[in-house]
């Protein structure tokens, strides 16, 4: 037994002789046998999530390094601690309001806000709808259908817009045939967010509804069967018990939702950047690839990036904090005291 244990025993027999009738404190060493029993028990699990572990570390953790970027004019045949160090200003495109930074993010903030209007609430309502069908195999089948375009790629996805909207599209051929004009849909700036926010909705509310559906199906039917019977109309019944049921993981997927608030599909708005102009598509993500990896400015584009990330922690920990004020668990929890 070393030192350390004997002190603890000592504080140990000394609170006891104190108060006989006092619950004895933890012992230390039991509690790192209790610590190496878990890890010994759960050695498989522990080995399975390895391989996660590695990726979020090597993806995710290590290049924040690359921050240090922002603070330097790196030069990227320069190792990166070796390169000048120019401090803040690589931040002046923000403090000083280049033109190019304000119009990306005033369409960050746009599309955004569109998105959160129109496309948060699309899997709820689907979810809604599909918890109404009585046939289970119907249930089913809609959702195995609705869950495919999730796992198709954006490049798939806008091919198959172009197919449908485009200049030689179903859309355009058709009101050839009745005489018509044909209308430029994906070339529009002024429809480009509407593009953007109907790809997203096709792509994604079909798999976002696993989620709500899960939730939908804890809902206790009692719950319904009780206001039934105080004659609640189904409008009644989903205000006063289904979104109720709902209202946690709603607030989750927000305050989640919050935290990307500044990214809106990079690759999406790449794929057909050319073809409305960088005016009405140019956002921060498109902004840091355009004059970091094309204009060779990488400073510039590391401090744009790196504020956007903690504007999104900022706001992820406010939503969090009013979370909690209005008595919702948030992303965390605090520890009770």
């Amino acid at each position: 037994m070393t030192k350390l244990d004997d002190r603890a025993t000592n504080r140990t027999r000394t609170a006891a002789q104190r108060d006989p009738g006092a619950a004895p404190p933890p012992d230390p060493g039991l509690r790192r046998r209790s610590m190496w029993q878990r890890i010994r028990r759960d050695r498989v699990l522990l080995l399975m999530g390895l391989p996660g572990v590695a990726l979020l570390l090597g993806f995710h953790y290590l290049p924040l390094l690359g921050n240090l970027i922002a603070f330097q004019e790196y030069l990227p045949f320069v190792p990166l601690g070796r390169s000048p160090w120019v401090g803040v200003e690589n931040f002046s495109v923000i403090f000083d309001g280049d033109p190019e930074f304000l119009r990306a993010l005033g369409n960050t903030l746009l599309i955004t806000l569109v998105q959160v209007v129109f496309v948060f609430p699309a899997p709820i309502i689907l979810a809604l709808m599909l918890n109404s069908l009585l046939s289970e195999r119907i249930k089913q089948v809609v959702q195995s259908v609705l869950y495919l375009p999730h796992f198709l790629s954006w490049v798939i996805v806008v091919a198959v817009f172009q197919q449908i909207l485009g200049g030689s599209g179903l859309v355009n051929n058709a009101i050839r045939a009745a005489g018509g004009d044909a209308i430029d849909f994906l070339g529009n700036p002024n429809g480009f967010i509407a593009l953007l926010t109907s790809q997203v909705i096709w792509k994604d509310t079909g798999w976002a509804t696993i989620l709500f559906l899960a939730v939908l199906s804890q809902i206790d039917a009692s719950l319904y069967e009780a206001a039934k019977m105080d004659g609640a109309s189904r409008w009644r019944q989903l205000w006063h018990v289904t979104l109720p049921g709902m209202r946690g993981i709603i607030i989750l997927l927000l305050i989640l939702r919050l935290g990307d608030s500044l990214t809106v599909g990079f690759e999406q708005i790449l794929l057909q950047q050319q073809a409305v102009g960088r005016a009405a598509s140019e956002v921060l993500d498109t902004y840091v690839y355009n004059n970091g990896v094309l204009g060779g400015q990488w400073g510039v584009a590391a401090a744009v990036g790196l504020v956007k990330g903690v504007v999104g922690v900022l706001l992820v920990l406010g939503a969090n904090k009013l979370a909690h004020v209005f008595g919702e668990a948030g992303v965390y929890q605090k520890e009770a005291k």
